[in-house]
């Protein structure tokens, strides 16, 4: 695992670059991610290997410093990199880092093209972040996002979209919150790439539908 002393800085980095965003994708987002990253590691036999935990911890605690969704200046897209640099990161150690953070988005594999040349640690920390957005807290963080964005919860109007590209997907236009589990959330079992992150996107999944099919039936006054 990462020493002791560069996960307490890098928690601090988190704190600092996330304070202003929405519940959604928080600090408290990111401690979950790397808990179920570690769980995960155990699970598919990294746990021997302190170099693979070193980079499981820090791309789990670092992967939404630069999100997108909250960039403010173009400057912060060169935090992570600047971090590593400065806490004296082996070179290999900080290239997987980077590449899980750059590669992990839902939006680079949205086409269904994305990176088939994934690492374990990869899979690991992506299928992490995945399940902490589906089940009940991926219900919760998806209408904080949507709140946040005041977009409506549905409108029978507008259809989720199909055949997304990257640019569709990242472009800010008017969309409601349920039409995101169509979009996205709904798929995540079917991408993750661990096998321990497809035994746990199972119930989730089944949790969500459920919860899509009853929104609808009390949205048409049926249930």
């Amino acid at each position: 695992m990462a020493s002791r002393e560069t996960v307490r800085k890098a928690e601090a980095l988190v704190e600092k670059a996330m304070k202003g965003n929405d519940a959604s994708h928080d600090a408290s987002h990111v401690w979950r991610v790397r808990d179920l990253a570690l769980s995960l590691a155990s699970e598919e036999g990294l746990s021997s290997n302190p170099h693979s935990l070193q980079i499981v911890e820090l791309a789990a605690l670092l992967h939404d410093i630069a999100d997108y969704k909250y960039l403010r200046d173009p400057s912060e897209e060169k935090i992570v990199e600047n971090f590593l640099e400065e806490e004296g990161i082996q070179e290999t150690i900080k290239s997987k880092i980077l590449k899980i953070i750059k590669g992990m988005g839902f939006k680079d594999e949205v086409t269904g093209n994305g990176s088939t040349e994934w690492f374990p640690e990869f899979g690991v920390v992506q299928d992490a972040d995945r399940l902490d957005a589906i089940g009940a807290i991926g219900i919760a963080r998806c209408f904080t996002f949507g709140g946040s964005r005041n977009r409506v919860l549905h409108d029978p109007a507008i259809l989720p979209r199909t055949d997304l590209s990257k640019e569709q997907y990242m472009k800010k236009e008017e969309q409601t919150t349920i039409n995101h589990f169509h979009e996205k959330l709904l798929k995540l079992k079917d991408m993750m790439k661990t096998k321990a992150g497809k035994r746990r996107a199972e119930g989730r999944h089944k949790f969500m539908e459920e919860f899509v099919k009853e929104f609808y039936d009390e949205w048409n006054g049926v249930s």
